[in-house]
Parts: C-alpha cells; sequence; structure tokens
C-alpha cells in the first residue's frame, strides 16, 4: 500500500512540476486607449518574456536576457525594433511612429508602454499585429481598443494579420 501511495505521489509531484515549466498558451494582450484631451494613443502590452527572448534569438541571432537582472541595453534595443516592426498603427490611412515609453516585469510577463502623440481626431484606426506570430503557430494576439468610449476588440492569428476600426 505504501508503494502505490509513493509511486502516485511522485507521478503527481513530476506532472506537477512539468505543468509549471512551461505555459501552454501563447497569448499576448494589448489595450490601446485614444486619450482625446492629451491628442494621444495610449498602448500597454503585455508578452511572455521568454518567447519574445526565444524570438529575438531566433530572428536577429542574439541571446537576449529581456527581465534578467544581467538584460543589457543592446537587449532593449532589439526588443524595441522587433515590437516596432511588427506592431504597426495608421490612423486615418497613415502609419503613425509608435514610441516606446518604459516597461515593467510582472511575474513572466513583460509590460511595455509607448504612445503615439499628436492624433487630433480617429476616423480610421488599421492594426496590424505580427508579433510572436513567426514564433509558433499557436500564437494569438488580443487587441483591445477604446477611442470615444468605443469599444472593441480585435484577435489577431498568423492567418488574421490586420484589423480595421471605423469611428
Amino acid at each position: 500500500m505504501k508503494k502505490v501511495f509513493r509511486f502516485s505521489f511522485l507521478i503527481v509531484l513530476l506532472v506537477a512540476l512539468m505543468s509549471v515549466t512551461v505555459h501552454k498558451f501563447y497569448v499576448s494582450i494589448y489595450q490601446v486607449n485614444y486619450a482625446q484631451e492629451k491628442k494621444m494613443l495610449q498602448i500597454t502590452s503585455r508578452i511572455f518574456v521568454d518567447d519574445l527572448n526565444s524570438i529575438l534569438k531566433d530572428k536577429y541571432n542574439k541571446k537576449t536576457l529581456l527581465g534578467e537582472t544581467n538584460e543589457s541595453a543592446d537587449d532593449v534595443i532589439l526588443m524595441k525594433k522587433y515590437l516596432t516592426e511588427n506592431f504597426i498603427l495608421k490612423v486615418n490611412g497613415q502609419v503613425k511612429p509608435v514610441h516606446f515609453l518604459s516597461k515593467e516585469m510582472e511575474g513572466n510577463v513583460l509590460i511595455c508602454y509607448y504612445n503615439i502623440k499628436d492624433v487630433s481626431k480617429i476616423k480610421t484606426l488599421e492594426i496590424q499585429n505580427t508579433v510572436l506570430l513567426d514564433f509558433t503557430d499557436e500564437q494569438q494576439n488580443i487587441v483591445h481598443t477604446s477611442i470615444y468610449d468605443k469599444k472593441q476588440s480585435f484577435l489577431f492569428t498568423s492567418g488574421n494579420v490586420k484589423g480595421m476600426l471605423k469611428v
């Protein structure tokens, strides 16, 4: 009886440890808010840092240590480059530069803050989001928008990388 209990306990422990080391879903969350009084789009992204480090290594052939105590300024530069190349916003048909402001870690999630200034009025907002879509086919990017108190969400996958909001 003790052997069965020990064996069962070891199996449960092994399964529990395996599930802790690998996250089973690949989702990034973005929030895009229009601050009309500031004439600015305010953007927040939440991305699993291990996936971001992996895609940066694959794409740029350089190991990055984002989220680690020994991350370098070069790691952050590569991250900014990748994110601005793969998250593109068009306001009223014109591509607007996304300005990276800051980042912070929350567990294994990297939270980044950005803005787009000088947006006096929005008639259309086109979003192209290919962040991590070339990392795994299971990746999904969810973008929530709040513009003129109208809320809308988009789901981006490898088969759907663009969304259009008409206000």
